[in-house]
């Protein structure tokens, strides 16, 4: 039977820690990966146990320790976990909420202590991101209708972070836009669908 996540005396979460190489996961957004590492298959029978919640975390270097893993990351519910032949683990995960882990300990499974942080709101600036999103759609049919069959709310905002999971770019960049406020996310994902609209039509 899973018990619910801790809580500290500040009221921030302990989550066990997912690191990811490569890759930077999204509010709204799934993303699926292989774990093998043993303290990531340890990070998961703990989330069995707490409600099958983990803090995803990209890596900047691998293998992982606290102080390789960027702060800022997104908590998410494993959905599906599938053993692999090997003995790994693919695991389907949810994106819930950005959040901070403001620390991290642990050897032979990374522990974070974890505040959520509030998305703000958006104001006007979301509209430039959604009108850019739909421009570049329109172009990429395929595309169009991945985002379609993954789209789980009307809320512009998850139009934003879907678009920041599935479009082509690196896995820095998508670290940078997580780390973006709001507002920030909304301009530099219009800037950069524009950009990139541009750059395959050869404008």
């Amino acid at each position: 039977m899973a018990t619910r996540s801790q809580t500290t005396e500040s009221g921030n979460v302990l989550l066990p820690v997912l690191p990811l190489k490569d890759l930077c996961l999204f509010p709204e957004a799934s993303l699926a990966v292989v774990v093998a590492a043993p303290g990531a298959l340890r990070a998961l029978e703990i989330a069995k146990r707490t409600g099958s919640r983990v803090l995803a975390l990209a890596q900047r270097e691998s293998p992982s320790s606290p102080r390789d893993l960027h702060e800022m990351g997104t908590i998410a519910r494993v959905t599906e976990d599938t053993t692999l032949p090997d003995g790994g683990h693919r695991v389907e995960l949810d994106g819930a909420s950005r959040a901070r882990a403001v620390s991290v300990v642990g050897t032979d499974v990374l522990v974070a202590e974890v505040t959520l942080l509030d998305e703000g709101d958006a104001g006007d600036d979301w509209g430039a991101a959604v009108e850019a999103l739909a421009r570049y759609l329109h172009a990429h049919a395929e595309l169009r209708s991945f985002l379609d069959q993954q789209r789980r709310s009307p809320e512009p905002m998850s139009w934003v972070n879907l678009a920041c999971q599935h479009l082509p770019i690196t896995a820095t960049a998508r670290q940078k836009l997580l780390e973006s406020a709001a507002p920030d996310r909304c301009l530099k994902i219009s800037r950069g669908l524009d950009a990139l609209l541009r750059k395959e039509q050869g404008a």
